[in-house]
């Protein structure tokens, strides 16, 4: 946007100088037909622009010529002569001066934002210039509309070459709020003709520039439209552009949008700017304002188009109230006069409509101004014309200081310079019959009634339905119910029946109905005895409920139990077999293991829950060889299938031992049996071979976590050597490596049931378990007691520990 300071009437781009050549025409190229043509159409626009704006000048001019008059009681040749002088004297232009005079004879908003733009803007660049360039710009622009004379078309053309063109804007539309909610485009300057005639209506709820503006009922300012996403007039020629809307009303009314475009991003602009922006909307809606101001009455009364909304409201079977704006000294909403409530008036607190009528809304429903009220919703529909409606909506009104709440059905819509409200107060017992039908007919539920005395029965529509008859067929009488039943529940009818019409008390029954079109339904009847003043029997009424889904239901959840505990059944032999295979391999207290040059003590945690049977292991065992081999796994899962696999690894690594491999050998072969002959199987697992003549000990693991060495009062695991878990791939080579033992080194080999937790990573309950374990004393056992009494897990996983130490 361009400073204040440029003082060019028209900032739109010029078409290219006609003389030498036409528009169109090369450099040295003779002009054609159609070239003069075109050239010869732009100059004459161009004398148009600036006849008019030469005319809005001098209307501006004899506007101040008028003032002069009648302030100096001169002649206009005075006037315009004293005009003169004081242009000479001031070094003023004309049209300056004139904005100034027009300034303090008036005092209105124009002149209030020319003076607040120097007081914001300090000395810098002149500001006295400043303040002249704006007077003169919102002046001659306001010449121009007055001109106009409510010819919108003209009010736009006026705005953009006097006030928004020397801002930079290239194009202005003036939109016109119908009250069915849709935009008319009632004046336009700087688009395309064809661009105007395509966005000459907009339908309602199509959100666009201007209804964003109109919704949020102030100056929006869009830096760049296509990052908005919102399309509107003009949106193809300047795409990348900025734009401003704002409403245009007055009275609280809004009856338009002013909408402005500039071809370029815009940046955020001054306060000042906008309040311009905001000065000519407000100068084009008093050319568009066509409604009478402050309370809207003439010396006769109210005006016609209120006259009729009156009779109209009459003619409503709903209670309305006609409501007219009511405005401050300054022209701004400040409420609304109740000017007329309809003889079908109902006061939600109880109060006549004589106590109502003519008083202002707030004073009759001081709860209506709450956030989001009634009040808020008729101010905006006045504002913007779009009607309202809601349905149970609450309405609260002060009865002796205390809030009555009341809840309506509301309506209100624009009629002219009036707002109708209408409101259907809530009748609790339509309401709750309402609730009943509803009740009824989501439950299926039929009521009946049947006098004894003179045998007419009467059914609900529901009940027909139920029945599978139409509306015009007899009722069927309690005493022919066994003719409509299934044969089996006779029985249990008759003793229904007696213990209703014989024994006069309360009963229910359960039966099977056999309808006319041969569908069976499953019913439950209840009835209960009417009795007269002498106690005897005058009627029975009830109800039938269609419980056939619930029947079936019922089935279904007795077949799904009797499957389930089967299941159950079988679940908990599978879980005993696996616990009692477990337990017969590795019980949960297993003895002390002594072996040359080392004692071994094993500690075993069974799962807290029978269900969740695992497949962890350990072993150790004095080979032929003089070795020792130790070793922990687990299995991946839970179950028979678990136990099995625990099973067949733990045997298949201990005859591969006999062999004298290694321990990376021994876990190449144990991953080939697992791929090959343990189907679905995969499992982790640490082994090592301790020689107690050089208590060298030399290990591997797959996938499993390294053993954990306790010397000297610290502890420190072993390193992640590499290794695969096992029954991955087929073929896998192993890492060993090979650690020297010191007398009273103590070494722990234990499964991830020890350590692992939900909410922590393994190396964090890793390091907990070495920190733990360098904290420990005492002999093998205490320690590893200590061990599984302070674990961290909280799995619910078996846990195998083997603590090593050496002799």
């Amino acid at each position: 946007m361009t400073g204040d300071t440029q003082r060019h009437q028209d900032a739109r781009p010029q078409p290219a100088p006609v003389g030498d050549r036409a528009a169109g025409a090369l450099p040295h190229e003779a002009p054609t037909t159609m070239g003069r043509l075109v050239a010869t159409v732009e100059r004459l626009r161009r004398e148009v622009l600036e006849a008019q704006a030469a005319a809005d000048g001098r209307a501006l001019v004899e506007l101040a010529k008028g003032i002069l008059i009648g302030q100096l009681h001169c002649t206009p040749a005075a006037a315009a002569r004293q005009l003169d002088v004081l242009c000479r004297e001031s070094g003023t232009s004309p049209l300056e001066l004139a904005a100034d005079i027009v300034n303090q004879a008036s005092r209105d908003h124009v002149s209030e934002i020319a003076a607040a733009f120097v007081e914001r803007t300090g000395t810098a660049d002149d500001p006295a210039e400043r303040n002249s360039t704006v007077s003169v710009r919102l002046r001659t622009a306001e010449s121009g509309m007055l001109a106009a004379d409510a010819d919108t078309q003209a009010v736009a053309e006026s705005l953009l070459t006097n006030a928004l063109g020397p801002l930079g804007a290239v194009a202005v539309a003036v939109w016109t709020a119908v009250p069915d909610g849709s935009l008319a485009l009632a004046g336009h300057a700087g688009f395309p003709q064809r661009e105007a005639a395509r966005w000459r209506h907009v339908p309602p709820g199509v959100s666009t520039v201007a209804r964003l503006a109109l919704r949020e009922r102030r100056l929006v300012t869009l830096p760049r439209l296509k990052r908005e996403g919102l399309p509107s007039i003009g949106h193809l020629e300047w795409p990348d552009g900025g734009r401003m809307a704002v409403p245009t009303g007055t009275g609280g009314r809004i009856h338009g949008v002013l909408e402005i475009c500039w071809p370029q991003p815009l940046a955020p602009q001054p306060p000042q700017i906008e309040r311009q922006v905001e000065a000519l909307a407000e100068l084009c809606a008093h050319t568009m304002d066509a409604s009478p101001p402050r309370e809207v009455t003439t010396t006769e009364g109210v005006l016609p188009d209120v006259a009729e909304l009156i009779d109209l409201a009459e003619g409503l079977q709903d209670p309305a109230v006609v409501l007219t704006p009511v405005l401050d000294a300054e022209g701004r909403l400040g409420d609304f006069r109740i000017r007329y409530a309809g003889s079908r008036f109902v006061d939600p607190v109880g109060r006549p409509r004589g106590d109502v009528n003519g008083a202002l809304l707030l004073e009759a429903y001081p709860m209506a101004a709450g956030e989001s009220g009634l009040f808020d919703i008729i101010e905006r529909v006045h504002a913007t014309g779009e009607p309202f409606r809601a349905e149970r909506m609450s309405l609260t009104a002060l009865v002796d200081q205390i809030p009555l709440t009341t809840v309506a059905d509301i309506s209100v819509s624009r009629h002219g310079s009036a707002v109708l409200l209408i409101w259907r107060i809530e009748d609790e017992r339509a309401r709750l019959a309402n609730l009943l039908q509803h009740a009824q007919r989501l439950g299926r539920i039929g009521g009946f009634e049947e006098n004894l005395a003179t045998g007419e029965t009467t059914w609900n529509a529901e009940l027909y339905a139920l029945h599978g008859l139409p509306a015009s067929a007899p009722p069927v009488r309690l005493r022919e119910l066994p003719g409509h039943a299934h044969p089996d529940d006779s029985a249990a009818l008759d003793r229904f029946l007696r213990a209703v019409l014989r024994h006069r008390r309360p009963a229910s029954v359960n039966f099977r109905l056999q309808r006319s079109d041969g569908i069976t339904r499953h019913i439950r009847v209840v009835a209960e005895p009417v009795l007269d003043a002498d106690q005897r029997l005058h009627a029975v009424r009830g109800a039938y409920q269609d419980i056939s889904a619930q029947h079936w239901t019922e089935v279904a959840l007795a077949a799904t139990r009797d499957q389930l505990a089967h299941t159950e059944a079988e679940s908990a032999e599978r879980n005993r077999l696996a616990l009692q295979l477990q337990h017969a391999i590795m019980p949960p207290t297993p003895p002390a293991i002594e072996a040359p040059g080392l004692r071994v003590a094993v500690r075993y945690r069974p799962a807290e829950t029978e269900s969740l049977v695992g497949g962890d292991w350990y072993d150790t065992v004095v080979l032929p060889s003089g070795l020792i081999m130790l070793s922990v796994g687990d299995v991946a899962g839970h179950g028979i299938e678990a136990a099995t696999g625990m099973v067949v690894l733990r045997n298949a690594l201990r005859g591969l031992a006999v062999t004298g491999a290694g321990p990376a050998q021994l876990l190449s072969w144990l991953n080939t049996v697992t791929h090959h002959l343990a189907k679905h199987v995969t499992a982790t697992a640490v082994c090592g071979l301790f020689d107690p003549s050089t208590r060298v000990m030399r290990w591997a693991r797959a996938g499993h976590l390294p053993p954990v060495l306790v010397r000297g009062g610290e502890a420190e695991a072993f390193p992640l050597i590499e290794g695969l878990l096992l029954g991955a791939l087929p073929d896998v080579t192993y890492v060993e490596r090979e650690v020297r033992l010191e007398p009273d080194d103590t070494l722990l080999m234990f499964t991830d049931g020890l350590v692992e937790r939900r909410d922590s990573s393994v190396q964090d309950s890793l390091g907990h378990l070495v920190t733990a374990a360098a904290a420990g004393a005492g002999d093998l056992d205490g320690r590893l007691d200590r061990l599984l009494a302070e674990s961290r897990s909280d799995t619910d996983d078996d846990t195998c520990v083997i603590g090593i130490q050496v002799g």
